[in-house]
């Protein structure tokens, strides 16, 4: 290997090193806070622990959260949201790349649009849909929507041109398979980095969610965690102090779930390729 081809990959490994720090510092910054007494938070900012640990986890405590309810709830919602969007968005997707149909185009590009047309444009109607609905305090608005989730259509459908093999599915039609059965035996597997891809974000998404179960939740006993983490700063209001050691400690927890997500799902990215699928 030339000096010159080491030197570039030695910049290469510094760049990339240093954008991982700067990635990693606002983590690292609150899982030191959340370790620092009130005094120290305010004091300035600083990448060392603190001893206050106990301490703002029994503040934790005092606010009268239940953080295991919280996050049960918010893994209800994720899990099973996450679980209908990927399986619906891989079947609309395979639907898309596989068979020609009249409206095919047309259909396509709906899903486009909807993808470019923000959330909280539909907020206020999709509000009164549900008080109409009588679906208010309930899970059911967080989790069905899920169903239609076209940012997922779109990148499976992208995804699934890459892969799909029409040899497959003739080789699987001539064996008697119905196309369920090929879907879900040969497709399936097919696709499964892009699966876990949608699977990370949608997850991340769902559990990082706070606008839309705030407008439908009015009970606490299903508040998810996000919305506890929230009433911790609606505490300091009124002239009351917000104990960010404790607020910090919130968000540690409520972040750990995600990157479990991640570890979890990541090695099937990593894995790549048609890995589980019908080799030819």
């Amino acid at each position: 290997m030339s000096k010159q081809l080491r030197a570039r990959q030695t910049l290469i490994y510094i760049f990339f090193g240093i954008l991982t720090l700067l990635s990693l510092i606002p983590f690292i910054y609150m899982l030191v806070n959340s370790t620092r007494s009130l005094v120290q938070i305010t004091s300035g900012v600083s990448l060392l622990p603190g001893s206050s640990l106990a301490h703002n986890l029994q503040i934790l405590k005092g606010y009268g959260m239940n953080m295991w309810q919280g996050m049960g709830n918010s893994a209800f919602i994720s899990i099973t949201s996450t679980a209908i969007s990927v399986y619906f968005s891989a079947l609309s997707a395979y639907a898309l790349t596989a068979y020609d149909f009249k409206g095919k185009k047309i259909i396509y590009g709906f899903i486009i649009a909807l993808i470019m047309i923000p959330g909280q444009v539909s907020m206020i109607g999709f509000y009164k849909f549900m008080i109409q609905l009588n679906l208010l305090d309930n899970y059911i608005p967080l989790i069905l929507p899920a169903i239609c989730a076209p940012a997922s259509i779109f990148f499976l459908c992208e995804y699934m041109s890459t892969v799909y093999n029409k040899d497959y599915a003739d080789s699987a039609r001539l064996d008697g398979a119905s196309e369920l059965k090929i879907f879900h035996r040969i497709m399936l597997p097919m696709m499964k980095p892009g699966l876990a891809t949608m699977g990370i974000f949608g997850f991340i998404f769902s559990w990082n969610n706070f606008m839309m179960p705030l407008i439908l939740i009015t009970n606490q006993k299903l508040y998810t965690l996000p919305m506890q983490i929230q009433v911790l700063t609606a505490n300091g209001g009124g002239g009351h102090v917000v104990e960010w050691g404790a607020v910090y400690v919130g968000v540690s927890i409520a972040i750990a779930p995600t990157i479990l997500a991640y570890l979890l799902l990541s090695r099937f990215i990593i894995g790549g390729g048609n890995a589980g699928g019908v080799k030819g």
